[in-house]
C-alpha cells in the first residue's frame, strides 16, 4: 500500500490555516497546549501517517491517502 499525504483542495481553507500557522509560530491553531508535539505536521498527525490510516489532520490542513 502507498501513503500520500495531500493538502486540502480548497485554497481558501488552506491560506486560512496557513496564515493561522504563520501567526502561531507554526504550531498547530487547533491544540492549546505549544510544544513539540504541536507543531505542523503534529505528532498526532505524523503518528497517523505512520500507522496507515486514513483522514485529515486535526485542523484540516492535510489528508492522507491510501492506495493499493
Amino acid at each position: 500500500m502507498k501513503r500520500e499525504v495531500e493538502v486540502n483542495k480548497n485554497p481558501e481553507y488552506v491560506k486560512f490555516i496557513r496564515e493561522k500557522l504563520k501567526a502561531n509560530n507554526g504550531y498547530c491553531p487547533c491544540k492549546l497546549e505549544k510544544n513539540e508535539d504541536t507543531k505542523c505536521m503534529c505528532l498526532e498527525f505524523r503518528t497517523q501517517i505512520e500507522e496507515g490510516r486514513e483522514g485529515e489532520c486535526h485542523c484540516g490542513l492535510y489528508e492522507v491517502i491510501i492506495h493499493d
